[in-house]
């Protein structure tokens, strides 16, 4: 069948891969991947919470995973107070900083603004919180809080990410001493490695993480693995508690012809690649890239691509766009930065010359009887590299040879993180049911902290 007109059919002889390095002036990546938010400036920030109603039962706050006082610390931004501001907001969240970049905000907190009602202009709440937090972050004594007396108790945490982040500082906050074992050779875990740079410019992440840890009482174990249940028991067995925040086990797989070409990657690798290369002036990219997938991972792909030089990168997604996991602002941002998005276009093939990716084959769809179904027609991109972006998986083996009991290869939990296990408890990506969000994450390891110190206290 021949290609639709929506792009020009491959050539018969695949041109030689366009991957390479430098297609941009040096100093013209810092400007690419500048902070994509720059921060408020004073006088905006006080004309921005003047905007607050500070709603009594606010839905902000009831919006907001870990049920930051919205209102609460608006308000003190409005009156000068930013220590006090910051303090109401990583009370509630110690990773603030963080989620005030990444959050989807649009969908959470200002979704539920009543200005967002009335007005189609909800308060910019997160730029706010931004705000207070990197004026704690940039002062004199960033550190706002103490740790109780010690308890005597340990717990392993295992996953330096914000589920693992979150609970090792409430854990600690409550007198509690911590060991932190991460795979990697970085704490943060997605917020280092899987999240767009210009989204967290300047070393943001590293730089929350060493606030975190300076309450005191957390060590941390980079280059760490669990690999074996005799490890997990031994960690049970030393400490009081183990607190379970690994994440997602690996990345899914597309399942057709061409995977394995030259040129085809995982764009989880591909944005950890980026986010760990000093120079990105030594980052090669193609001329032409296609990213399969609909959520952010696939919008952080697709919009790096092209701030690295890439002439042509084409996002495409199996269904429709309203469907996306992606927000409809993500969207925009990414067509904004010269991503073109496609949908209801499944992948077929992957095409390749000399064992190098050259192409992709796509199947347009449509809904029958509430069905996807292939409507005939086909769709053929050339292509110098494919990013894959279809989601990660869970199932990490170990997990289900301890005896974890588990739902779909994630671990099953009580409202409070507890497992099936005694003593352990999960939280984040690894954790049955709940969004995949690092709010969420890091609600799931305040709960799970507060849970174990509400046990020992009980005994």
């Amino acid at each position: 069948m021949p290609p639709s007109p929506l792009a020009p059919p491959l050539a018969s002889a695949a041109p030689a891969p366009d991957i390479r390095a430098g297609r941009l002036p040096a100093p013209e990546y810092a400007r690419r991947f500048a902070d994509a938010t720059p921060p408020m400036k004073p006088a905006q920030a006080l004309l921005e919470a003047e905007r607050c109603l500070y709603c009594y039962d606010a839905p902000c706050s009831k919006a907001c995973p870990t049920a930051i006082d919205v209102p609460s610390f608006i308000h003190r931004i409005a009156d000068g107070n930013l220590r006090g501001a910051a303090n109401a907001i990583l009370e509630a969240n110690p990773l603030g900083g963080l989620c005030a970049r990444v959050c989807p905000t649009e969908t959470l907190c200002e979704a539920a603004c009543v200005h967002q009602t009335h007005a189609n202009q909800p308060v910019a709440i997160g730029r706010l919180q931004r705000y207070a937090v990197d004026a704690l972050m940039a002062s004199d004594q960033p550190q706002l809080f103490t740790r109780a007396a010690q308890s005597g108790k340990t717990v392993a945490v295992l996953g330096a990410g914000p589920a693992g982040l979150a609970c090792a500082h409430t854990l600690a906050r409550l007198g509690h001493r911590v060991q932190i074992y991460d795979a990697r050779a970085k704490p943060g875990g997605l917020n280092e490695y899987g999240i767009a740079a210009y989204k967290l410019a300047d070393g943001f992440a590293q730089a929350e993480v060493q606030w975190l840890l300076g309450i005191g009482g957390i060590t941390l174990h980079c280059g760490w693995r669990l690999d074996s249940v005799s490890q997990f028991e031994t960690l049970r067995r030393t400490h009081d508690a183990v607190f379970l925040g690994l994440g997602l086990a690996a990345t899914v797989a597309l399942g057709i012809p061409g995977e394995q070409l030259n040129g085809v990657h995982d764009a989880v690798d591909f944005i950890a690649r980026l986010r760990q290369t000093q120079d990105l002036a030594q980052l090669p990219i193609g001329r032409r890239v296609v990213v399969i997938g609909g959520g952010m991972t696939a919008i952080d792909a697709s919009v790096q691509s092209k701030l690295l030089g890439a002439e042509e990168v084409h996002m495409v997604y199996r269904r429709g766009t309203a469907t996306m996991a992606a927000s409809g602002a993500e969207q925009a941002w990414a067509q904004t930065r010269g991503v073109v998005l496609h949908e209801w276009l499944a992948p077929l093939e992957i095409l390749g010359h000399d064992g190098q990716v050259s192409g992709v084959c796509f199947a347009e769809q449509s809904i029958v009887d509430g069905r996807l179904t292939p409507t005939g027609r086909r769709v053929q991109w050339d292509a110098d590299m494919v990013l894959k972006a279809i989601g990660q998986r869970p199932g990490h083996p170990v997990l289900e040879q301890a005896g974890l009991s588990l739902q779909d290869g994630r671990v099953r939990v009580d409202a409070h993180g507890q497992t099936s296990l005694p003593g352990v408890w999960a939280g984040g990506d690894c954790r049955a049911g709940g969004p995949d969000l690092s709010v969420q994450a890091v609600q799931d390891g305040k709960i799970a902290a507060h849970a174990m110190d509400a046990h020992w206290r009980s005994v």
